[in-house]
């Protein structure tokens, strides 16, 4: 990538600008940086930042870009970042309905950013703002990351509806009740309502659900068209958060007592126990209730 100036598999046709250099060494990563960006998917991410710990500095502030829940833990990825990394100076959330190569091409792409720092809050916005890249700030963390894991659950569903030629009702519907869904979890952690309805959370499931760039939509594609989870993860080096998410989340409701139908259903039709037809059908054969109930 140095030398060529650019990262073919992951974003074609991008040059790297001149600032940036590619390294393998972690120290050299972290070395002196006051900001830190761990964007590594979600069951990398403890391994990776706990091998950087050592060298990283404690006046730095970590930004986590990663959308997933860690398995077994249960936790978010803010958190997961705080124990291995306690004496940062600030952890950061960066989420939102972005493409990397929209943003990549210079496209008008907005963003959260949530911590419960106002300085680190906007100290992130200051440095990462640019003229195709406007960011928002909030202090609810635990809403903007439960947004940002949960809208894949669901946009592997949205890919189930497109694969089966279910049309725009049913994907409109997904959408809207998948929004009802990740709400009601975040606000059963704690979470503000209000930042569902935002770009953490409407704009986000928006984008994963309807987007050709949605690796958790392809993957529901996939599966109505009768392929594997195994023969679709073999075919892409691209991560499907969730893939992983799906059963954290389940978990976490459980631990709640929170129902997260759709995510359920998504569960059984990646572990093969149930086909993707079947599953849209007892979605709609749930029994009827009020809608805000």
């Amino acid at each position: 990538m140095n030398n060529t100036r650019a990262n073919p598999t992951y974003l074609p046709g991008i040059e790297f600008p001149r600032s940036l250099r590619a390294t393998h060494d972690i120290a050299d990563a972290v070395d002196g940086a006051t900001i830190i960006v761990a964007a590594i998917p979600s069951h990398g991410m403890r391994a990776v930042v706990r091998a950087a710990a050592p060298y990283i500095a404690s006046e730095a502030t970590l930004v986590n870009a990663a959308k997933g829940l860690e398995a077994g833990s249960l936790l978010r990825m803010s958190e997961v970042l705080r124990e291995e990394i306690p004496g940062a100076a600030a952890v950061v959330v960066l989420s939102g309905p972005s493409f990397a190569i929209e943003l990549a091409r210079g496209l008008p792409t907005a963003v959260v950013v949530a911590a419960s720092s106002t300085e680190a809050v906007e100290m992130v916005q200051a440095h990462f703002r640019s003229p195709a890249l406007r960011l928002y700030g909030s202090s609810d963390v635990v809403g903007v990351e439960i947004g940002g894991a949960l809208k894949n659950i669901i946009a592997i569903a949205a890919g189930v509806v497109e694969g089966l030629g279910l049309g725009h009702n049913a994907l409109a519907a997904l959408i809207t009740r998948g929004l009802a869904e990740l709400t009601r979890l975040a606000v059963g952690l704690g979470a503000q309502r209000d930042t569902l309805a935002g770009l953490a959370g409407l704009g986000d499931l928006v984008l994963t659900c309807t987007g050709d760039l949605s690796r958790n939509r392809q993957v529901g594609i996939a599966l109505a068209r009768g392929l594997s989870l195994e023969q679709i993860l073999t075919s892409t080096r691209m991560v499907a958060e969730g893939v992983r998410t799906t059963d954290a989340a389940l978990a976490l409701g459980a631990r709640h007592g929170i129902e997260l139908p759709i995510a359920a259903q998504m569960a059984e039709v990646l572990k093969g126990t149930k086909d993707p037809q079947s599953a849209i059908r007892d979605l709609m054969g749930r029994r009827q209730k009020l809608e805000h109930a």
